[in-house]
């Protein structure tokens, strides 16, 4: 045996079987005519592949704890099966002076998991709760116990009520570790969630996952790769983070690999929720009483694209793509509400320029956003988003006890507004585009400077004149104004805009000769690097003996030198241009 290293001789013994045939056939029939639906539809083959070549189940099992099987032994070796030893006494006429012996097996696992879906609810009594949860909705499993359970439950559930157990059956991927190896407590590569929720130490660490090993002999080993993976323990992440984290890994693939890094970017996505949320009720916390209302280009915007976001989710919902429902709703949250919204409230609330009707808009969206935010969120975020909610909800007129009994955000609430994406669309890339012109000359986000335009359009003019207070804002620009008639551009960088040209002037803004040596400077270093890497990858000695890990990673890097030397080129012929 491979955990005792003891010789095992096999015993053959009587068993018990179930005669699977006639229970295949109609668990067989209630996928094929829709009753029962696999999601995603590719496990039907694997369904249909087990239950038509089905052989008789074995049922009994050499086991210490589970239902013990209900035959009974008379000493001259009959056998008799009933529901207990006083139901076989009267159905056979068995008096007292006949000593029976209940059967010392248990019955397979498989078998009383697959009465779960009715005993649970009281059969074979009628029961309220039978006949109000059975069959229930959806089923969700892995795929490896396809044929243990999920399989044996129908067949059990057509036998004994009559009807299916349940209508979906929603397939995940079994999650893996960072290397992609099966989690196993004999690899020593388990995670256990509270680790990751409450942080442990390393020592702790190394003591959980080597104490009480089937294979003891694998503890130094299972230490050195613990250590090694995690030299300082694993930090604490928080429930939300961990959740989040196996929901935008819920694609539907057989594998899903984990990596405690990953954890880390949804922690980070927490942070930034409540500092938006810190943010929103420090912004409005001021009223500006009851009254109308002038919604700004970005108010319109934002709640067109959070209509875009609720429907996304609903859709990832529906299709049990929990993956796409956490991108949806991340990508709005971080990318679009904090990252830009934020930012454009703050001209509107700050400015004296801004008239009161404009605040009292800019802040019921702040408020209303947020609170449908927490909402969209919160099945997969409890915590955090309950927390923020009981303070955000009576600045957004909402009422009631928990955000749990609040209705989940519904696509048609809210419309999509595709005028008002497509004018907040110019405006961002306009600040793009700044900021675009920024990262490659080496500008500070604090220097200040004015703006040129070349071959706008009437429209491109419009929108500036409309908008002009949230480009300034966000790009941190001074004045911004076309070309007139036949004047001739200075030496500037460019970024383009449709058919409109962004120029900013580079006189004063920065020493050209000196920005060309630093430039210069990366190149050569980045290009040493490169050098270095690819000798050493020429060496077939060493790609032939260095760990497979190793040898990837170090081509990711010489692909990532290449990238930087093509952007560093590119980079200094702007700049050279400017002399």
């Amino acid at each position: 045996g491979d955990r005792s290293g003891a010789a095992i001789e096999p015993w053959l013994t009587d068993q018990w079987y179930v005669r699977i045939a006639p229970r295949a056939e109609p668990a067989i029939k209630a996928v094929e005519d829709g009753r029962i639906r696999f999601v995603p539809d590719n496990w039907n083959r694997t369904y249909f592949e087990w239950m038509r070549n089905i052989k008789d189940w074995c049922i009994s099992r050499q086991l210490w704890w589970g239902h013990r099987i209900p035959a009974w032994y008379a000493e001259d070796g009959a056998v008799y099966v009933g529901r207990s030893e006083a139901e076989v006494r009267e159905k056979h006429g068995l008096g007292a002076e006949v000593a029976l012996r209940q059967d010392e097996d248990v019955l397979d696992t498989w078998f009383s998991s697959a009465l779960w879906p009715y005993s649970t609810l009281g059969w074979p009594d009628d029961t309220a709760e039978l006949r109000s949860f059975y069959p229930t909705a959806v089923l969700v499993t892995g795929f490896d116990i396809i044929f243990f359970w999920v399989a044996r439950m129908i067949m059990m559930g057509l036998k004994f009520m009559g009807e299916v157990p349940f209508r979906e059956v929603y397939v995940h991927g079994l999650i893996r570790d960072h290397e992609g190896q099966k989690m196993s407590k004999s690899k020593g590569n388990v995670l256990d969630p509270l680790d990751l929720i409450d942080g442990i130490g390393l020592e702790a660490l190394v003591a959980k996952r080597t104490t009480g090993l089937m294979q003891p002999r694998l503890a130094p080993a299972i230490e050195k790769s613990t250590r090694k993976q995690f030299p300082e323990g694993i930090a604490p992440y928080g429930t939300d983070a961990l959740r989040f984290t196996f929901a935008s890994l819920a694609t539907q693939s057989r594998d899903l690999r984990f990596d405690v890094g990953r954890i880390e970017g949804y922690r980070n996505f927490c942070n930034k929720l409540w500092n938006a949320a810190r943010y929103v009720l420090m912004a409005t916390e001021q009223s500006e009483g009851d009254g109308p209302v002038t919604p700004t280009l970005a108010d319109r915007w934002i709640r067109s694209r959070l209509a875009g976001a609720v429907a996304g989710v609903s859709e990832g919902f529906a299709d049990y793509r929990f993956d796409q429902a956490a991108q949806a709703v991340y990508e709005f949250t971080w990318y679009e509400f904090c990252d830009w919204y934020l930012e454009l409230a703050k001209p509107v609330l700050q400015s004296p320029d801004s008239t009161v009707e404009e605040r009292r808009a800019a802040k019921q969206t702040l408020t209303g956003v947020l609170e449908t935010v927490l909402r969209l969120l919160h099945p997969l975020m409890p915590f955090i988003t309950e927390e923020i909610w009981q303070t955000v909800a009576p600045r957004a007129g909402k009422s009631g006890d928990t955000i749990m009994t609040q209705p989940f955000p519904a696509a048609a609430d809210a419309a999509v507004d595709a005028e008002a994406e497509r004018e907040m669309r110019w405006v961002m890339d306009f600040i793009l585009g700044i900021r675009q012109i920024r990262g490659e000359m080496d500008i500070a986000p604090s220097n200040r400077f004015d703006v040129l335009l070349a071959d706008a359009s009437a429209d491109d003019l419009a929108r500036l004149a409309a908008h002009r207070r949230f480009i300034a804002r966000l790009a941190n620009v001074g004045d911004v104004r076309p070309l007139a008639a036949g004047e001739a551009p200075p030496q500037s960088a460019t970024a383009l805009l449709g058919h409109m040209k962004i120029l900013v002037p580079m006189a004063g803004l920065i020493d050209v000769d000196a920005e060309v040596a630093r430039l210069e400077k990366r190149t050569a270093k980045a290009s040493q690097d490169l050098g270095k890497l690819e000798a050493k990858l020429g060496n077939e000695n060493f790609v032939r003996n260095a760990p497979t890990e190793v040898v990837e990673k170090d081509r990711a890097r010489i692909a990532e030198l290449k990238r930087e030397l093509e952007q560093l080129g590119a980079q200094l012929a702007r700049v050279a241009s400017l002399r």
